[in-house]
């Protein structure tokens, strides 16, 4: 069987069993089509039917969560842990609370999290879980029994050797100090090493907060860098509002770039003058408010309903840091029309397919997020690292091992697209540079 053939009926099959998830189905589907090139040069790869035991997840779990609200009221919500491949290491990645979780979107994140970590170099595999529970408008109180109630199912999968959960949409220092609470009562022992984006005092790394948002700026300079593009002076926008965005914002401006407009789920905020950072943090971490307040606190700029609307902001560098498929080709036809100069991926597969296909015919640079957002589960994996010495490292060691831990990314990244023929497309370069480290420790444990 040759190798289009062979990837063509593993997509068929993913279509069959995995009816209704479209997330999942789009996302095999854009790994698998870029893999065609080697797995034509790797014959063994068909031989031990590599691409169908990695489509599939060594465990899905998904179980019951009921939790009391303020008012006594029992709540019940759905959780997931799909534990998608320990190849390399144990598996990783983060947990999201967000109403639009289900089994699909879980499996898409898990399945993009085997290569994601693969390209750190570190040895981790891919997970990922999370719940429909919505944090927003929850008391502490709420979100404390909610996670530990969480936490008591979720205990019986996971270990610093076995699964380590992380934080994503919704579950920040303050969802990871209750689960990890939790979890020690469960436990009777200190296993700091279970869970990633700890607070520094009991266990956590520092950067870890500043991880993805930096990391993202850093791939997005050496792609600008590669082409003799110098930043300075540019104008950015970047959806979101958490800590990707806001941490991608101040390393955008320590480099030179002003960002004009950001957003959160209601909507998006423009200011010609350049966000006020500051101001955006107290609104969204430390008052938990609504991004529509900021022109009132500033004096300046202007607030729009519609948070898919920022894509018509004209910019030279776009940053989608807030969900996926929050560009689709109507948004990157329009981000190509304003001049856009690259798109660099903060979320997890915030482009769809027909945006990167707009990408591609109007040549637009790419990051793709399995390379471009991969500096917070780089810092988790440093994490763990100090965790298991019980030691710490300083700020500026571990950034300077994030930007060298990046670049590195972008050069196998690069090196991967180059030697497959297509030297501009990090899609394909990510993914089989990704694959072939994942692939080849299948092939040599056996099956």
């Amino acid at each position: 069987m040759n190798a289009k053939d062979y990837v063509e009926e593993i997509l068929e099959k993913i279509r069959v069993q995995n009816r209704g998830e479209d997330e999942f189905i789009a996302a095999t589907t854009e790994v698998l089509q870029s893999l065609i090139p080697v797995i034509e040069k790797n014959p063994q790869y068909i031989e031990h039917n590599i691409l169908e035991r990695i489509v599939e997840p060594d465990r899905q779990i998904i179980f019951s969560v009921p939790w009391m609200d303020d008012k006594g009221k029992v709540r019940v919500n759905r959780g997931f842990r799909i534990q998608f491949s320990n190849a390399i290491g144990p598996y990783k990645g983060g947990l999201r609370f967000h109403p639009t979780v289900n089994l699909s979107i879980i499996k898409f994140l898990g399945f993009e999290q085997i290569f994601k970590n693969a390209l750190t170099g570190r040895p981790i595999g891919g997970g990922k879980g999370g719940s429909d529970f919505d944090p927003k408008g929850k008391s502490d109180m709420e979100v404390m029994r909610f996670c530990q109630s969480f936490m008591n199912e979720l205990s019986k999968h996971i270990g610093e050797n076995i699964d380590v959960p992380a934080g994503d949409i919704g579950v920040g220092g303050r969802e990871i100090g209750y689960l990890y609470g939790q979890y020690k009562k469960i436990k009777g022992a200190s296993e700091p090493g279970v869970l990633t984006g700890k607070g520094a005092v009991y266990g956590g790394s520092l950067g870890r907060p500043e991880a993805t948002g930096y990391g993202l700026v850093y791939f997005l300079n050496e792609i600008l860098s590669h082409k003799g593009i110098n930043m300075e002076g540019m104008k950015a926008v970047v959806s979101g509002s958490g800590n990707v965005a806001l941490f991608a914002i101040e390393k955008l401006a320590e480099l030179g770039v002003k960002t004009v407009a950001c957003s959160d789920s209601n909507g998006y905020i423009y200011d010609e003058s350049g966000i006020d950072l500051e101001v955006v943090k107290q609104i969204k971490d430390v008052e938990r408010k609504r991004i529509e307040e900021y022109p009132a606190r500033v004096g300046r700029g202007e607030y729009h309903k519609g948070f898919r609307k920022i894509w018509d902001v004209k910019c030279d560098i776009a940053l989608p840091c807030s969900t996926q498929n929050e560009i689709n080709k109507k948004d990157a036809i329009k981000l190509a029309d304003n001049g856009v100069i690259i798109v660099c991926e903060g979320a997890n597969m915030p482009s769809t397919l027909e945006a990167q296909e707009v990408y591609r015919e109007r040549n637009i640079l790419f990051g793709p997020a399995k390379a471009s957002n991969a500096g917070g589960v780089a810092v988790s994996a440093l994490e763990m690292a100090q965790n298991s010495m019980r030691m710490n490292w300083e700020f500026e060691e571990v950034d300077a091992m994030l930007r060298g831990i990046m670049k590195k990314v972008y050069d196998d990244s690069s090196k991967m697209a180059e030697e497959y023929g297509d030297k501009d497309n990090l899609v394909m370069g990510a993914n089989i540079a990704g694959f072939v480290k994942v692939a080849d420790a299948m092939v040599s444990q056996g099956i």
